[in-house]
């Protein structure tokens, strides 16, 4: 069993700067696509980043591009997602996901049961103007 547990989420004005951290335990993330999600009051969950632990490999929504940067830390158990220059439209509850059924040379960005197994329980982040 994996699991995972965000950190880093706060209240931040438009224009700042914040880190999430992701911390897995419980199992190796070598094999696993990794990604961070967001999800604000009323909306459905959105993908916003996500990385392939065993090519590298990164995907973006569009509306983070050029802002946000995902990375990891596979000895330290590790994903990050480097926000800058926040937006009011940032402000949801961040969560941090992974899966181990596959090994995908570009991870999906798409928060459906089909691609993500594993899920933390969220880390707040609010973008004031």
């Amino acid at each position: 069993q994996l699991e995972l547990v965000e950190s880093g989420g706060g209240s931040v004005q438009a224009g700042g700067s914040l880190r999430l951290s992701c911390t897995a335990s419980g199992y190796t993330v070598s094999r696993f696509c990794m990604g961070w999600f967001r999800q604000a009051p009323g909306k459905e969950r959105e993908g916003v980043a996500a990385i392939s632990s065993v090519y590298g490999s990164t995907s973006y929504a569009d509306s983070v591009k050029g802002r946000f940067t995902i990375s990891q830390d596979k000895a330290k158990r590790m994903l990050f997602l480097q926000m800058n220059s926040l937006k009011p439209e940032d402000t949801a509850t961040y969560y941090c996901a992974a899966d181990d059924r596959y090994v995908r040379r570009t991870c999906a960005t798409d928060p459906s049961p089909r691609y993500y197994s594993y899920w933390g329980q969220g880390t707040q982040v609010t973008v004031s103007s």
